[in-house]
């Protein structure tokens, strides 16, 4: 049902023991049931009514939080999402209730020390089409830097056969990335557009070629922006936008 695109693995576990899901017309209620691939799998409307319900929110992570369970003493940056830090100017029409908290998890991670366009979601099939291992959602950065003593004008001292191996050609961990877009956006701010989402990726992606980050922005993943949305405010995904 997962590799379908019908719900993640979590909700097909909901649906299979709540007798939701039918194989050729019979009910199954049993986890782990196998079926052969010419079976039909049909899905009740209970399931679709109760998947329309999951929430998506979108999060401006502020520096100093982490994306997902606390550690170190910092806290998980799912504590912001409470009414106090709800967006004014959220167009939505989610009403926000205390459930919308339930299985609510990080769909791509932002380092403590980076800021910008979290992803929170209840929704699996968002979650796979963000980090999923074929996912080809684009994630797009402002990262400000220094090179050796140079803090202004970077650009100008960085050299150009520098900036096409961070566009193609590093690796990291032994495993070569995926060809990324990056350009100067002004004298000391690179523009990234990844399709990848390694551990402290651009930092480390940076740290090969000399240049220091200073400061991280993630503006967009996919078609959904950060905008004008504050530092630790958040809003919800309309039901008309999509990644």
């Amino acid at each position: 049902m997962s590799e379908l695109g019908l719900c993640s693995r979590r909700e097909a576990d909901e649906w299979i023991e709540k007798g939701w899901v039918l194989v050729d017309g019979v009910v199954i209620d049993t986890l782990g049931t196998r079926i052969r691939p010419t079976q039909n799998i049909e899905v009740l409307p209970a399931a679709h009514s109760a998947q329309s319900q999951l929430v998506t929110i979108l999060l401006h992570k502020p520096v100093g939080y982490v994306s997902g369970q606390a550690e170190d003493g910092y806290e998980p940056a799912v504590t912001l999402v409470n009414p106090a830090n709800h967006w004014d100017e959220d167009r939505s029409g989610i009403r926000f209730t205390p459930s919308h908290l339930r299985t609510l998890a990080p769909a791509g991670r932002l380092d403590i020390d980076s800021t910008g366009l979290l992803v929170l979601t209840q929704d699996g099939r968002i979650a796979k089409q963000l980090i999923g291992g074929h996912s080809e959602v684009d994630k797009e950065y402002l990262v400000r830097v220094r090179l050796g003593e140079h803090t202004v004008d970077v650009d100008r001292h960085f050299p150009e056969e520098k900036l096409a191996l961070l566009r193609h050609g590093l690796e990291l961990d032994g495993v070569p990335l995926k060809t990324a877009q990056v350009s100067w956006q002004n004298g000391e701010q690179l523009r990234f557009v990844l399709r990848e989402g390694k551990k402290r990726q651009i930092r480390r992606m940076c740290e090969l070629v000399g240049l220091e980050v200073v400061g991280l922005k993630r503006i967009r993943m996919g078609r959904v922006t950060l905008g004008t949305l504050p530092p630790g405010q958040w809003r919800y995904l309309a039901p008309n936008e999509t990644f």
